[in-house]
């Protein structure tokens, strides 16, 4: 019994729309594939094919010469057909196939030849009598996987191959009219997978499957199987005294009459696993309790009642032994919770997709449990702020997606939870104040409401992040700061703006290289909409334009840049000097043209008259007659030494000059300074605006003597003209001077002619007179 014991047996009842699909051979060479082309024949093959699909089409026979040509080839599919007969010995020059698939075909008769090399041999689901099998079959030792089918299974069909030992023997049967009891257990095998046909009786079969195979899988392909209630206790009871560790039982209706008592014998058995999944019971003349404590009085380790409709689940007052319970996608309510469960050894809960509401009350029966992994999903869980939750200290691994959880969710968590998935939520925020979560690695909280990653202060070993399908706009710089050892983020598929505050998480991946899962295809950009559905990727937003403080620096960098080749042409030019000039001009012009519209004084004979010290005559006879007057005469300028008249005082003289001059020039220089009579002739003007200020040298207003305090104040508010040392900036000096004097004088010189004629009569005046004309003239 304990060499039994040690022996892992799988029983599977299935009842389940499952074909049984074994993988082709693993080639790197030349595949053809010819499958559902509505074939007749058999194509032309390449020499080179190594594998050769030719399943569901229209073949009724293969020929030797079909497959001459290509000697090299490892794999022929030709399941899905109208394969009538079939000689074995077309394939004798393919001393390489090692994988034959001919099931799903209307065979009836085979001729065999020993294919040696044959590894794989499919003949399921055809129209044999018997389960074909010949000598030649007990040659082909490489042999692995066998597939059988017949209406008559008996044992002397399986003596012939008694003495190979195959990895799997399956049988797709499409009829079965007669089975000899002890035919299976002939077969050496590990696992035996048996597809019944519809209304059979598979106790025989059951009980031979045991014996034969260390995994047995019994599975009905055309549908749902109903078994009178009573067998269900039947299976279990015959079952539990066998070898069997692993039962499972899926896709199958039990109804009618149950008369359950309490003679279900639980002692003396190996069982360590049982699944029912997609088990009806139809039963409804006898407790629903009963049935439940059926299962939970199993001193098991697993146990797995999914898809079974069960509201309910009852367990006894005994602690239990059970270390994986799955009770998913039934219709459990809280009232599962409300009388004490003794699981103490339980470490795996799977309770997805049932009805439970309160999270709270789920902590307190797990609190008593060492429970390592939770499944809560697809269920109606809420947890209010002011419930208290109790974990056990184990519990590491929980699954809460699909729920109703808002931020409150985090106040009701394991202090040791590490991996926790909360995707399908109402959560807005993760609260920065839960601190307790110092353990977790792993947070699922995709297609939640978050509007911004969360930062990791109070999750430091959080490595695995995915946060997609929220409304993550700009995610905030707290997240890099502060989430340094997050190594795996998913934040794909949110409404991403792609402005600057965008800038360091699309830098992220750049920098962390595999880090985004999904990028760059699930990075897509929401906002602005002129950017609406480009790759975050291929945005391009540059550190000048996002980074304020870096742009004014630039900017400044930039004008001191520019602004130096100016600043030194201003030095080398003396650019200020012809802005100023300029100005000079323009608002010299602007005069001229105001004085232009007054009536001129009918006495004006002169252009200007000019004032200046003796010292300075050189220059002035020298410079500034000569440039003002050329050679044209359109200038008249009036000199004390040319243009005074002897029989007259200097007083008269200057007096007189002034008043037949259109503008006065004074010629400042610290000898004009020096000068009473410069002074004298500056305060015979009495309007200022007559006045032209032309500063030979420079006069520092603490040189001018305190009585001349005219021509102080003409210097503080009146512009005036500065000779250039220069040479190059006399043009400009000189046009500005002479629209500073500008005036017709047309009408003038024949008022100075007449005035001549008339003149000409005083004999006291004559010498004058002469002088004067001459210089109208």
């Amino acid at each position: 019994m304990g060499l039994i014991r040690k022996i892992y047996i799988f029983c599977n009842i299935v009842m389940s729309v499952e074909g049984w699909a074994p993988k082709l051979p693993e080639e790197k060479e030349m595949t053809t594939n010819y499958s559902g082309m509505s074939l007749r024949k058999v194509p032309t093959l390449a020499p080179a094919t190594i594998t050769l699909d030719l399943s569901h089409n229209f073949l009724f026979q293969l020929q030797n010469s079909d497959f001459l040509s290509v000697s090299k080839l490892k794999a022929l599919i030709a399941s899905h057909n109208r394969i009538q007969q079939l000689d074995i010995k077309i394939f004798e020059f393919n001393k390489e196939l090692r994988y034959l698939d001919l099931s799903h075909n209307r065979l009836k008769v085979v001729t065999w030849y020993s294919l040696t090399a044959l590894r794989h041999l499919d003949l399921s689901f055809n129209d044999f009598e018997t389960v074909p099998i010949g000598e030649e079959i007990g040659n082909m030792t490489q042999l692995e996987t066998l597939g059988l089918s017949g209406a008559k299974i008996q044992k002397s069909d399986f003596q012939k191959i008694a003495h190979l030992y195959l990895n799997t023997v399956f049988f797709g049967l499409r009829s079965l009219s007669h089975y000899e009891e002890g035919s299976l257990p002939l077969l050496n095998t590990t696992k035996l997978h048996i597809i019944l046909p519809m209304n059979i009786h598979f106790w025989v079969l059951l009980r031979d499957g045991l014996k034969t195979s260390r995994i047995l899988q019994m599975t009905n392909i055309d549908g749902k199987i109903d078994v009178p209630g009573n067998d269900l206790l039947l299976i279990f009871q015959f079952v539990w005294h066998t070898s069997v560790e692993y039962f499972q039982i899926q896709e199958m209706t039990f109804g009618g009459q149950v008369y359950l008592d309490n003679s279900f014998d639980y002692t003396n058995t190996v069982m360590r696993t049982v699944r029912l999944e997609h088990v009806h019971l139809r039963v409804f003349s006898i407790p629903q309790d009963t049935i439940y404590l059926l299962f939970t009085r199993m001193d098991i380790e697993n146990l797995t009642l999914s898809d079974a409709k069960m509201p309910h689940m009852l367990f006894p007052n005994s602690p239990k032994s059970f270390r994986y319970l799955n009770f998913a996608n039934n219709i459990l309510t809280d009232e599962l919770f409300k009388n004490p469960i003794q699981l103490p050894y339980l470490n795996t809960l799977i309770l997805k997709g049932n009805k439970l509401e309160t999270l709270s009350l789920v902590s307190c029966f797990a609190n008593h449990t060492a429970l390592m992994y939770l499944d809560l999903s697809q269920n109606l869980l809420q947890h209010i702020n002011d419930e208290n939750c109790l974990w056990p200290e184990t519990l590491v691994h929980m699954n809460l997606s699909s729920n109703k959880f808002a931020d409150s969710v985090f106040r009701c968590l394991p202090r040791n939870i590490q991996i926790l998935d909360l995707n399908y939520n109402n959560i807005q925020s993760v609260p920065k104040e839960i601190t307790h979560l110092k353990s977790l690695r792993e947070l699922n909280i995709a297609v939640n409401f978050l509007t911004d990653l969360p930062e990791c202060s109070h999750l430091r070993k959080l490595s695995v992040l995915n946060i997609e399908m929220n409304l993550i706009l700009s995610p905030s710089l707290e997240f890099f700061q502060s989430c340094q050892e997050v190594k795996t983020l998913n934040a794909g598929k949110n409404p991403f703006r792609c402005t600057c505050e965008l800038r360091n998480f699309i830098q992220l991946e750049k920098y962390s290289k595999g880090m985004m899962v999904g990028w760059p295809d699930s990075y897509i950009c929401e906002y602005p909409l002129n950017l609406k559905g480009t790759l975050l990727k291929d945005v391009y937003l540059s550190e000048l334009s996002c980074n304020t403080a870096l742009l004014i620096v630039t900017i400044v960098v930039l004008l001191l840049i520019l602004m130096m080749p100016v600043a030194v042409c201003f030095l080398r030019f003396d650019v200020p000097w012809y802005f100023r000039m300029l100005g000079q001009l323009m608002q010299t012009w602007h005069r001229a043209r105001k004085a232009a519209q007054e009536q001129p004084r009918r006495n004006i004979q002169f252009h200007a008259f000019i004032s200046y010290s003796a010292h300075d005559s050189l220059w002035v006879k020298n410079e500034l007659v000569p440039n003002l007057e050329k050679e044209d005469g359109s200038v008249l300028i009036c000199l004390c030494e040319r243009n005074f008249d002897p029989g007259k005082s200097i007083t008269e003289n200057i007096i007189n000059c002034i008043e037949k001059s259109y503008k006065s020039i004074f010629v400042l220089s610290p000898n004009f300074v020096q000068s009473e009579w410069c002074h004298y002739e500056l305060y015979c003007h009495e309007n200022s605006d007559h006045i032209i200020l032309l500063l030979l040298e420079p006069i520092p207003l603490y040189c001018i003597p305190t009585h001349f305090h005219r021509l102080k104040a003409l210097l503080e508010k009146k512009a005036y003209l500065e000779w250039p040392k220069d040479r190059r900036k006399c043009g400009l000096f000189w046009a500005n001077l002479r629209i500073a004097i500008s005036a017709n004088l047309t009408d003038i010189r024949e008022m100075c002619e007449l005035q001549t004629f008339t003149e000409l009569s005083e004999e006291s005046r004559g010498s004058a007179v002469s002088l004067i004309r001459t210089e109208c003239v």
